[in-house]
């Protein structure tokens, strides 16, 4: 076996130097991933991505003068529910929909107003 070309502790830190910068940038990943999910949940956005997919699966028939096949409509009922009810899930008290919107509640320049689907038990605290 060859003799190494730098003592062990010269690899050693190169080794400590290289583990400081993976958890450096892991770091801002999560970092980014938390800030970004506290606007939007990621199951949500994923969710939202489908559903957008399955429209257009739905649309590429009617422009071709098709009925869409039953199984496309099927999927379109469900995911039409299915959003309904992550909406109100993210909605409610304490969900992430509900904290943005308190939060956007507060800017004076709002053109729409984003009180009217607040709590009120939330809102006098």
């Amino acid at each position: 076996m060859p003799e190494p070309e730098h003592s062990a502790e010269v690899y050693l830190e190169r080794i400590a130097r290289e583990l400081k910068t993976m958890r450096e940038l892991m770091s801002f990943t999560s970092n980014a991933a938390r800030e970004a999910e506290s606007e939007i949940p990621e199951s949500m956005r994923r969710f939202a991505n489908y559903y957008h997919d399955v429209v257009h699966i739905k649309g590429e028939y009617v422009s071709l003068g098709l009925a869409a096949p039953p199984h496309v409509d099927r999927e379109m009922e469900r995911c039409d529910d299915r959003f309904r009810q992550l909406l109100i899930k993210h909605h409610l008290d304490g969900g992430t929909f509900e904290k943005v919107r308190r939060e956007m509640a507060e800017d004076p320049d709002n053109r729409w107003d984003h009180t009217r689907l607040l709590t009120k038990g939330k809102a006098a605290e």
